[in-house]
């Protein structure tokens, strides 16, 4: 029998908690633990390796300028074994900084061109003197889930050609607060802007994010 274990990677966990996103990590633990699984979860940080082979599923949070350019310079060092994981349906949650330097580029505060990974295709600009802050509410149609949450964001991502987004916005503003779209969803990468966190209010996200995740790893879980 296969170890009934969720091993987790939380990216740059030690600098990217925007809003309390570190939450997401309880979250995860509380409903694996009610699923009688053992959860394991380490931080991958700056100067450290990412191995894909090693994690069920990934965590990627948000952060503030200074800590995202940092980690926008660490991580094209781990562009290959990140677009790896992702390829082969590697299950991962990104949020706001996290989802955006998964893109081409983001801009920063003072109008500089920051380099993502370019593991999923969408691009980000900034707002000037704007950003989109409050409740936000949006639903996915294909799952017939709504997601509630918090928006507090200056970028405004445009998803590319291959690219679902997480939900459609019923209230609120979302990617860029023109196509009517929140967060992005590619194989198994789930992206939003929620902060909150999200899945502490939404915790049928964090189901089916471990579900997900078992299911690669091939492992029955007690629902």
């Amino acid at each position: 029998m296969p170890e009934k274990t969720l091993r987790v990677c939380h990216l740059y966990g030690n600098l990217l908690n925007t809003y309390g996103d570190n939450g997401n990590l309880l979250m995860l633990k509380y409903q694996a633990e009610k699923m009688g699984l053992d959860f394991q979860s380490e931080i991958v940080s700056i100067h450290e390796i990412f191995y894909p082979e090693k994690y069920d599923l990934v965590f990627f949070g948000g952060g503030q300028d200074f800590e995202q350019l940092i980690v926008s310079e660490d991580i094209q060092a781990k562009k290959e074994s990140l677009t790896n994981y992702i390829e082969n349906n590697g299950v991962m949650l990104a949020i706001c900084g996290g989802y955006q330097l998964l893109g081409h580029y983001y801009i920063g505060a003072k109008g500089e061109k920051i380099a993502g990974i370019s593991a999923l295709d969408h691009y980000t600009l900034s707002q000037d003197n704007n950003r989109f802050i409050g409740d936000i509410v949006i639903h996915n149609e294909e799952l017939d889930e709504t997601y509630y949450g918090f928006e507090n964001h200056n970028g405004c991502t445009f998803l590319g050609e291959n690219e679902k987004p997480l939900g459609i916005v019923k209230e609120g503003h979302g990617n860029n607060g023109e196509d009517g779209t929140e967060g992005a969803l590619y194989k198994n990468v789930f992206c939003s802007y929620f902060h909150g966190p999200i899945l502490a209010r939404n915790e049928h996200l964090a189901i089916r994010l471990i579900q997900t995740a078992l299911k690669e790893k091939r492992i029955e879980a007690k629902i």
